[in-house]
């Protein structure tokens, strides 16, 4: 395909952040972090327990049976995960990032590639969501003064299509 800047897309993963990277906990709360672990007291809905809406894939994504769906229980997707591994294994070499809570699962995430030699560590800035816009620009700032690269959607497709 296209290089992007010089990257060629064969060595690119798009990681899809707690949509296709999701989040799932065992019921009991024991591998949650301490901040939650009271939302899985006696009684009350496990949110984001295998099984549980909270766990569940978004309206309209489908994982392909060729994709790879990574489970995690912290905010990085390679915390405590073998992602890094499998796309070590794979030869992917760049990351292209989205999904939502920007300041928690997709920033941590991008940290973690910065800090693990990702060539380029991308962020779709259209593609990724806050709480409020703010808050989302905020951590879009912070990401792009480690290096990462903060096109939009239409910024990232044209760059793809040179």
């Amino acid at each position: 395909m296209a290089s992007e800047n010089g990257c060629k897309w064969n060595k690119t993963a798009l990681l899809v952040i707690d949509m296709q990277v999701v989040r799932e906990h065992d019921p009991l709360g024991r591998d949650v972090e301490l901040f939650r672990r009271h939302l899985y007291g006696d009684g009350k809905p496990k949110p984001t327990s295998k099984g549980s809406v909270g766990a569940e894939l978004v309206d309209g994504l489908v994982i392909q049976e060729d994709d790879y769906k990574l489970v995690k229980t912290r905010f990085s997707a390679f915390f405590n995960t073998n992602l890094h591994s499998y796309l070590q294994g794979i030869g992917i070499t760049n990351l292209v990032i989205i999904g939502v809570q920007t300041p928690n699962c997709i920033r941590q995430t991008v940290f973690d590639a910065v800090a693990l030699d990702y060539e380029r560590v991308t962020v779709i800035i259209d593609a990724t969501a806050a709480a409020t816009p703010d808050i989302h620009i905020a951590n879009i700032i912070d990401m792009k003064n480690v290096g990462v690269v903060t096109p939009t959607l239409e910024e990232w497709c044209q760059s793809m299509e040179q």
